[in-house]
């Protein structure tokens, strides 16, 4: 461990590391925050809470199981010639509920809905939302650490990359779940993410891999032209006033 800390290989891995699962952690903030704008806001904080200390708990399980974790990239079933591990099988269904998922949502947001309904099933609307959260998480940690692993060596590295992540996801997961909120249009242009982000992990378990960094562009992209078009908005309403 000492070596570790005076190691700057060490340092370098861990930085790089907690960088990439700072952006992989990206679509869990975004899921999060439009999974949560359903119910009312003390139930949402709660639900952020739940939803990032388990994917936490899951990440750091997966790393402590990193040998069962490397055994399920191997193949189980041949389809047409094609082979699908069990990482593939859980991409595939975890990108086809994050489709599924985002475009309920979007009908929903399109599609007139009684406010009333909502407040009727409280309790069960929060079980429902901690169970998508759980799904999700479970698939989104697994892509993130088998990321990992093949970036770092030192399990104590990996965890210290994963803590840092999880706390800079709590930190702006409050921020970004407000901000979604209070402007329909960027909840629309989240939810057109997660069925992107649905489509990339499809492809990924039919061994299709589409690169994160051209996802990651879109999105920086949409949000910073959603971000001035929001601005603008607020500028026209205070030259009105």
């Amino acid at each position: 461990m000492i070596d570790l800390w005076t190691s700057p290989e060490a340092w370098a891995a861990l930085l790089t590391l907690t960088a990439l699962e700072i952006v992989l952690g990206i679509d869990n903030v975004i899921f999060l925050s439009v999974i949560v704008s359903r119910i009312p806001e003390r139930q949402a904080k709660r639900a952020r809470q739940i939803g990032l200390a388990l994917a936490l708990a899951f990440r750091i399980l997966l790393l402590t199981i990193l040998v069962w974790l490397i055994g399920l990239t191997q193949d189980v079933i041949t389809i047409n010639g094609m082979g699908f591990s069990w990482r593939d099988i859980i991409l595939i269904g975890g990108g086809l509920f994050l489709i599924a998922k985002a475009t309920h949502e979007i009908h929903g947001e399109v599609e007139a809905h009684d406010p009333h309904r909502g407040r009727q099933h409280q309790s069960r609307a929060f079980f429902w939302v901690i169970l998508q959260i759980v799904i999700i998480d479970m698939v989104f940690s697994l892509d993130s650490i088998i990321t990992a692993i093949g970036m770092a060596q030192d399990l104590e590295i990996m965890i210290a990359a994963v803590v840092i992540a999880c706390v800079i996801m709590y930190a702006s997961s409050g921020p970004v779940a407000r901000f979604v909120a209070e402007h329909p249009t960027t909840k629309m242009l989240a939810l057109a993410f997660l069925v992107l982000i649905g489509v990339a992990l499809v492809a990924d378990g039919f061994k299709f891999h589409i690169p994160r960094g051209y996802i990651y562009f879109a999105i920086a992209f949409s949000a910073a032209v959603e971000f001035f078009n929001v601005l603008a908005k607020r500028n026209r309403r205070g030259a009105a006033k």
